[in-house]
């Protein structure tokens, strides 16, 4: 493996002819795989996603619904593997592409923070249910591909950069390599006061570094084997010292494992709980009115329609099947069944599910097709029967795999000509305002309104898409949404 971009493939060259149905189907050979790339690339994915089996009932249990009640942890687990399980596999048998789904981060913490303080969960995950229909009936007549096919390439480039730098930062954050200060200047430093002083955050240094150096020999299998080989050393580190996990009853033990403990469970199999599928209404509308229901709505699509938009794009050109304007192999497809991912998450109350940027780590270790994704996909569902295996790899070495993937994606940043100021300053706010602000539509937002500010101004009105401004208009309110949903609410 190179540190290089993936070359495009050339699907119209002579390709060697393909060697099974299954070959043929995936187009394996084609897009010059193979089985065994296919497989260790769907393995790293799902340990390098496996955290969310757990994170995402953290965010999802710990959020008080207007009724005061709550989504059970457990539950939660059970549906999160469920729904990541099949809609990573569908996503693999219709695209043929290695884009693996799982509960969207930024959509389940707005349900949890900002939702259901207002709605019933039931409620909430109704509005996750229309949210997905609304992206399904975009994808279908078109309208998500029109407006992909008008974003310039310097942009689509720019997306893929910014979501290296974001999957980076969020490796940084998560090994406690880059801390909250808690103070206004610096906001975030390094480790705990200044200095690398925890051991999981050395044995994330440690992974960081055996990795890069299996990437840089080209080691097949690199990303996979510094992965194993750091779980393996966290649990013998875990096992001798005793450190416990970071957040506890008695408080917080700065020193102490992110968010799962690398230790052996008492018990390796549990019976997975789905009482939550189908606990879905749509009576927001009549709870807080049609308008504040809109406006949650409005919010919901923003964030799953330029999320999942970003992070294909960024993936695409990562797995080399993108083509010169950005656009990668049955586009239409991938952009309903995104749609479906909401759909289903809601349906069954694990929230939204959608492409998760995590899928760059198996890309980087080979994947291309959709094969891998239904081995990611069966890992999953195999997940729910073991979720006290899955919670042994610390996220602490996981985020050496995105830091890795970070880099190897930040590449792209060459093929951008910055000659022009009016390209360069767009660009810029694009890359840096996502890992800032922990969201890739906040980036794909700053980027568009000020290309077509900037672009415009500059004497070069016409050669944007009309299709570009009505969106950047879009991400106007979507910023502005908090002192609009104030005004509804008055």
């Amino acid at each position: 493996m190179s540190t290089a971009p993936s070359p495009v493939v050339d699907t119209t060259a002579e390709s060697p002819e393909p060697r099974s149905g299954v070959d043929r189907f995936f187009e394996i050979t084609r897009r010059r795989s193979t089985v065994g790339a296919e497989v260790r690339g769907g393995v790293v994915t799902f340990v390098t996603m496996a955290y969310i089996v757990i994170l995402n009932p953290i965010i999802l249990s710990g959020g008080i619904d207007v009724d005061g009640s709550s989504l059970g942890f457990t539950q939660v687990a059970a549906v999160t593997a469920l729904t990541a399980g099949v809609m990573t596999v569908l996503f693999g048998l219709v695209t043929r592409l290695p884009f693996a789904f799982a509960a969207g981060l930024g959509i389940n913490s707005f349900l949890a923070v900002s939702v259901v303080g207002q709605v019933t969960w039931a409620e909430a995950m109704g509005l996750v249910v229309i949210n997905g229909l609304i992206i399904v009936l975009l994808a279908a007549t078109g309208l998500r591909r029109m407006i992909f096919d008008a974003v310039p390439v310097q942009l689509k480039l720019a997306i893929t950069v910014g979501i290296g730098l974001f999957i980076a930062f969020i490796g940084f954050v998560d090994a406690g390599f880059v801390t909250t200060t808690g103070a206004s200047s610096p906001p975030i430093g390094l480790g705990v006061d200044g200095s690398v002083a925890t051991v999981p955050t050395l044995v994330f240094v440690f992974t960081l570094l055996l990795t890069g150096i299996l990437v840089a020999r080209k080691v097949k299998g690199g990303i996979l084997i510094g992965l194993v080989t750091g779980t393996v050393l966290a649990v013998v580190v875990e096992a001798i010292w005793n450190i416990g996990p970071k957040f506890t009853d008695d408080g917080v033990n700065p020193g102490g494992w992110g968010l799962s403990v690398p230790e052996l469970p008492a018990s390796l199999v549990s019976i997975p709980d789905l009482s939550l599928i189908g606990q879905v209404s749509f009576g927001s509308f009549e709870r807080i009115g049609v308008l504040a229901a809109l406006m949650l709505v409005f919010t919901l699509v923003f964030t799953n329609f330029f999320d999942a938009m970003g992070t294909m794009t960024g993936l695409s050109k990562e797995a080399g099947v993108a083509d010169a304007k950005g656009d990668f192999p049955r586009l239409k497809s991938a952009l309903i069944v995104e749609g479906v991912g909401a759909v289903a998450g809601g349906y069954a109350s694990a929230s939204s599910n959608t492409v998760f940027i995590e899928s760059g780590a198996g890309i980087g270790e080979g994947a291309r097709t959709g094969l891998a994704n239904v081995v990611t996909g069966g890992l999953f569902l195999v997940a729910m029967f073991f979720t006290p295996l899955v919670s042994i790899v610390p996220t602490e070495v996981a985020a050496a795999a995105l830091v890795i993937v970070g880099a190897l994606m930040m590449a792209q940043i060459r093929f951008i000509d910055f000659s022009e100021f009016s390209v360069l300053l767009p660009v810029f706010l694009a890359v840096t305002v996502m890992p800032l602000t922990y969201s890739i539509a906040n980036g794909i937002g700053a980027g568009f309104i000020s290309w077509v500010i900037v672009r415009s101004l500059s004497g070069k009105a016409k050669e944007i898409s009309p299709l570009l401004w009505i969106v950047a208009a879009g991400f106007v309110l979507y910023f502005a949404r908090g002192p609009l949903e104030a005004l509804l609410a008055a």
